[in-house]
């Protein structure tokens, strides 16, 4: 992507309205636009990301088993109604009226919808265990919304419903979940410590948020400080062994952690003081099992082994990707810009060229960014004439993690420098080394 085609509307004064590190960098480095209050749009460097971080969340669901479906924003209420969720979720949920005065609602969560599909066609054992999800714009009327699309009205959630037959098959369910989870935090370059949390308005006797650790974080959170060092679930864990995810789940829950709804001050004061940890988080996952909560009322039933009909136990299971983006930003930055992981950042690498219009300069951006290209890398050519300070300042910004900047003199030579974005380390290489580094 050129740079001078490109839509990025970066702002050079930090905006008053931005109260947290990754509203101001969002909103400086043209990723988001508000709308209304608590309402965004994602511009081009956004979308990038937020596109990069569904991608994860959408590989790591299917890993575990789950299936991709899309179910409409706009939801009947009769289904709320038959839940009796209608009127005791609050005015959170924004209901309104079709013009034939049937009443509607625009969807917080589905688990209503998603029991309505699951009844509809699944009658046996025999279909089980099922794990349906989807990657979704979510709409609740917060009374305070702030912090940019971290605590937004509208957001995008992937959330996931499971079906078991009994509480044993859901509970296994439910741990195929946690590892999913784990392995996904741990891709988008986040540490996240899952906390014994409240089910909420979801309902269930069985609940654990993932949170990652910022001072800008909404909530006091209370942790062993073992989670630091535990391994993540690997690329080769097998979904199906009962024994393996129980052995994952009980060494992530050996050690205390909640939120501060849960905490219990008496099991964490007895945990040797040098070993607490008492900081601030922010939510980027939960998952709750509400065994027949749904099923029961809805009439979601299965026919057993036993040739008896049984309402199957279910739980939910949601990320927020709209959330994940600034999430990540506020726990990799500096005093320049962002430092995305490798993972989700919205390019590769950027080709700098230090003398736009200089011959030289601009046969060697071209070769590394069409080499780069043909093979497959994400990259953007900075071909504007801005001045040098300029094009340093907005490439650190936007946080790419290689910049390539080819100026005259290191051009004569047949080289250029190439800086890590993160660590702040730079070499002088050839053209060919760095085309050879980038697709090595």
């Amino acid at each position: 992507m050129r740079m001078s085609r490109y839509f990025m509307p970066i702002l050079k004064e930090n905006p008053k309205e931005a109260e947290i590190v990754s509203h101001r960098l969002m909103l400086r480095a043209g990723m988001i636009r508000q709308q209304s209050q608590g309402i965004y749009s994602w511009l081009p460097l956004g979308k990038r990301v937020l596109d990069k971080v569904n991608n994860i969340i959408r590989e790591e669901q299917n890993r575990s088993g789950a299936i991709e479906l899309s179910m409409p924003t706009l939801q009947s209420a009769e289904l709320w109604q038959e839940s009796g969720r209608y009127d005791a979720y609050g005015k959170e949920m924004l209901r309104i009226k079709d013009r034939q005065e049937r009443p509607m609602l625009y969807g917080p969560t589905n688990e209503e919808m998603v029991t309505d599909i699951f009844r509809s066609y699944v009658k046996s054992y025999k279909d089980l265990p099922l794990n349906l999800y989807h990657i979704q714009l979510k709409f609740r009327d917060e009374i305070r919304p702030r912090f940019g699309t971290m605590r937004s009205r509208e957001f995008m959630m992937k959330d996931a419903y499971s079906f078991d037959l009994t509480r044993e098959g859901a509970e296994h369910s439910y741990k195929k979940m946690f590892a999913a989870y784990l392995r996904t935090f741990d891709r988008l370059g986040l540490r996240a410590i899952p906390m014994r949390a409240d089910t909420g308005p979801i309902g269930g006797d069985l609940s654990h948020e993932f949170i990652i650790l910022a001072d800008t974080g909404e909530s006091e959170v209370y942790s062993h400080k073992d989670f630091v060092n535990f391994d993540i679930p690997g690329v080769d864990t097998d979904f199906d062994d009962v024994a393996g995810l129980n052995a994952i789940f009980e060494k992530w829950t050996s050690v205390y952690a909640a939120t501060s709804e849960m905490h219990d001050e008496e099991a964490f004061n007895a945990i040797p003081q040098s070993e607490r940890l008492s900081a601030r988080g922010i939510e980027v996952g939960h998952i709750f099992y509400f065994g027949t909560k749904y099923s029961e009322p809805m009439g979601a039933k299965v026919q057993g082994p036993d040739g008896k009909e049984h309402n199957v136990h279910m739980g939910s299971y949601g990320i927020g990707p709209t959330r994940l983006v600034p999430a990540i930003i506020e726990a990799s930055h500096d005093e320049n810009g962002i430092i995305w992981p490798e993972s989700v950042a919205p390019f590769d690498a950027i080709v700098i060229n230090m003398k736009a219009g200089d011959g030289a300069c601009d046969t060697a951006c071209e070769s590394i960014y069409a080499a780069l290209t043909k093979g497959g890398k994400d990259v953007l050519y900075d071909d504007t004439d801005d001045r040098a300070g300029t094009k340093f300042a907005t490439a650190d910004l936007i946080g790419v993690p290689v910049q390539i900047i080819a100026g005259p003199r290191a051009v004569a030579n047949g080289e250029v420098e190439v800086k890590d974005r993160k660590t702040g380390a730079r070499e002088t290489m050839t053209i060919d080394a760095v085309i050879n580094k980038l697709l090595g």
